[in-house]
């Protein structure tokens, strides 16, 4: 599924598609926003996302094998809810 499918199937739910469209990208720039400022976003029953943080590190150029270092930086992380794990069993 993707997002055009997402919006397809709140469309269903609310009167349009252009609604249903701006609702699904509220949530999403919400999210974002929210994972900006370091907060943590908890959905109840679906999961969480969460901003996690990467150390800096060695890795290695895949084409030439020399050794890079790899810099540390923050990155979204999600883990799922208790209902979604059991939904998907």
């Amino acid at each position: 599924m993707n997002k055009a499918d997402l919006v397809a199937e709140v469309a269903k739910v609310v009167s349009s598609k252009k609604m249903a469209e701006e609702a699904v990208t509220t949530v999403f720039d919400t999210i974002t926003k929210s994972l900006k400022k370091g907060q943590p976003v908890t959905l109840v029953g679906f999961g969480t996302y969460s901003v996690s943080k990467r150390k800096a590190r060695m890795g290695r150029n895949p084409q030439t094998g020399k050794e890079i270092k790899i810099p540390a930086k923050k990155v979204p992380k999600f883990s799922p809810g208790k209902a979604l794990k059991d939904a998907v069993k």
